[in-house]
């Protein structure tokens, strides 16, 4: 099996320097907007699968919410178990096996943590794992890019100085995937990354979650819960519901 670039990438501590401004304003409004929709349960548990540091996490916990939230990435999960409390626990785990079974009435997958895989077949797994980690009726949400506005839109070439670092970035999209190659000098060395995800349509999301007994409930465009629309659209949200 060839070399899984997210490994080292996301375990990289300039993986977290280039993205450390990512908007928290933005994820917060986010996560309100879905919690207005969904309307959880007060006693309602959550899992945040792939999340990083646990930003979404942490904030859902705010809100009185039990939550779980796993990553691959171990620099990632011992950063986010800093916040954890009684009702707010980390794992390292992958994203193809089930964390816990038949114990969440939510499961969010958010800010294009999905796609990493070489296979289609990989990419069920992970949508059948996730499944199987919610109770009967419980609900996934997926926020994926919405990858024809990403490939008509590409950037391909963009430079960005952080922390006395020039990161410079070439995007492209080849054999359906969208690439991001990323060199930098830090610390006296060269280094380069390539980042890799899947474009993931409509339709293919749409056969995953059939093939995991999921049925969509509704699909947004965006943070704000707006419709999707192929050509405008920002996000791919997907609210699927376990028959």
């Amino acid at each position: 099996m060839k070399s899984e670039w997210y490994i080292d990438w996301f375990d990289s501590p300039y993986y977290h320097v280039l993205y450390k401004n990512r908007d928290g304003i933005e994820a917060e409004k986010f996560i309100h907007a879905l919690n207005q929709f969904l309307a959880p349960k007060t006693d309602a548990i959550f899992l945040d699968a792939a999340c990083g540091k646990g930003r979404h996490s942490i904030f859902i916990e705010s809100l009185g919410y039990t939550i779980d939230g796993f990553d691959l990435s171990e620099n990632s999960i011992e950063a986010a178990k800093n916040h954890e409390t009684e009702k707010l626990k980390f794992f390292v785990n992958d994203i193809r096996i089930p964390l816990k079974v038949i114990h969440y009435d939510f499961v969010f997958n958010l800010f294009t943590s999905f796609g990493y895989f070489e296979s289609h077949e990989d990419n069920q797994k992970a949508i059948n794992a996730l499944t199987e980690s919610l109770k009967t009726n419980g609900v996934l949400v997926m926020d994926f890019m919405n990858c024809s506005k990403v490939i008509d839109r590409l950037n391909v070439n963009e430079t960005k100085e952080i922390d006395d670092i020039s990161f410079k970035i070439n995007r492209s999209y080849k054999d359906g995937k969208i690439l991001k190659d990323i060199e930098f000098e830090a610390d006296n060395k060269n280094y380069k990354f390539q980042e890799s995800v899947m474009t993931i349509t409509l339709n293919d999301f749409k056969t995953y979650f059939e093939k995991a007994n999921l049925k969509i409930e509704a699909i947004f465009g965006d943070y704000n819960l707006n419709p999707f629309d192929i050509e405008a659209s920002d996000r791919l949200i997907l609210i699927a519901r376990k028959n």
